[in-house]
C-alpha cells in the first residue's frame, strides 16, 4: 500500500530506508539582561531562585520535548543533552549551549535550539521581575554532524572557547 501525503501538504519527513548513524547538534542563543538583570543572574540573587540552575534543567526538559513543540518533528530518544549557561559581563548577557546527540534516522538540530530555547525562556521568566528589558538574541544552531551530508557548520563560526569545549569533528558519513 502506497502513502498518500495528506490535502495539507503537511507531512513528517519519511525516514525509513535512511541509514542510522551518530549525530550530534549544538544550538546557542543569549539572554541580555542589563546591568540589574545580570547582576541578579551572576550573583544567583533573582527573587524565585538560582536562575543559571533552573535554566540548566529547562533546557533538558525542552530538547526532550521538541517533538511536541512541533508538529512535523520526529520524536527521538536523546542519548544525550547537555545545557549549560555561561556569563558574559561584557554584553551583560549569559550565552546558554544546549547539546543533543543519538545514534538515529535523522538529525538532532531542532532538539539542541528548542533545549537552548527552552533555557532562555526560563532565564527570561525568573529575570523579568527585577528587570523587564530583557532580549533573546543570536539564537543559532553552531554546528551538526552526522547523516548523510555529515558535518555543517554556521557561517559566523564558533569561537576558540567554542571549538575547544565541543571539539566539533564528523563521525564517518552514511553510505
Amino acid at each position: 500500500m502506497h502513502a498518500t501525503t495528506p490535502a495539507s501538504g503537511f507531512h513528517m519527513a519519511d525516514v525509513r530506508a535512511k541509514q542510522a548513524t551518530a549525530r550530534r547538534a549544538v544550538a546557542v542563543g543569549e539572554l541580555h539582561a542589563g546591568a540589574v538583570g545580570y547582576a541578579a543572574l551572576v550573583n544567583r540573587t533573582l527573587p524565585k531562585g538560582d536562575a543559571l540552575a533552573m535554566a540548566e534543567v529547562a533546557g533538558l526538559q525542552g530538547a526532550k520535548q521538541a517533538s511536541q513543540l512541533m508538529p512535523l518533528c520526529h520524536p527521538l530518544s536523546l542519548e544525550y543533552v547537555d545545557v549549560r549557561c555561561v556569563a558574559v559581563p561584557e554584553r551583560q548577557a549569559i550565552r546558554v549551549y544546549c547539546e543533543a546527540a543519538l545514534t538515529a534516522k535523522t538529525g538532532v538540530e531542532m532538539e539542541a535550539l528548542a533545549g537552548a530555547t527552552a533555557a532562555l525562556l526560563t532565564l527570561y521568566d525568573l529575570t523579568k521581575p527585577v528587570e523587564p528589558a530583557l532580549s533573546l538574541q543570536s539564537v543559532r544552531l553552531l554546528f551538526k554532524t552526522g547523516g548523510k551530508k555529515g558535518a555543517w557548520f554556521h557561517p559566523d563560526g564558533m569561537d576558540a572557547a567554542e571549538l575547544a569545549h565541543y571539539r566539533p569533528h564528523d563521525p564517518a558519513p552514511a553510505a
